[in-house]
């Protein structure tokens, strides 16, 4: 089972992601706390997407896009923007970068997602959820 849905990059779209988890948690019967992670990982992703890849530009759209097996939920979330260096973003957890507001959507989503991909030729983030 596959699915996309493009969203124009809005901030009041993301209502529209919050349904669909809504929506897969029920039709796919998810454990409580898949539901959450995937949730809070999922509505950063797509919050970056807008505010930092396509920077609040309604003709821009966020692609997210995703799949079930039986053992994982994979999300896909794309956008329109330049990309980012994924790899040197700063660990909001180390004591100079805690009132900095840069890096904490991508920790939360390293830390509840089963794996994290980026893939900077694509702006695409790949969040995979064991099921």
């Amino acid at each position: 089972m596959s699915k996309t849905i493009y969203i124009s990059s809005k901030i009041e779209n993301i209502s529209k992601i919050e349904s669909l988890v809504d929506q897969i948690y029920e039709e796919y019967s998810l454990e409580a706390v898949v539901y959450g992670n995937i949730l809070v990982a999922l509505l950063e992703a797509v919050t970056n997407s807008i505010l930092h890849g396509n920077k609040l530009n309604p003709e821009k759209q966020v692609k997210v896009s995703y799949s079930l097996t039986d053992e994982f939920i994979e999300f896909s979330i794309s956008d329109e923007g330049e990309g980012f260096d994924f790899d040197n973003i700063p660990d909001p957890t180390r004591p100079r970068n805690v009132e900095k507001p840069n890096g904490r959507g991508v920790f939360l989503m390293s830390h509840l997602t089963d794996e994290l991909v980026y893939n900077k030729d694509n702006c695409e983030i790949i969040m995979r959820f064991k099921i």
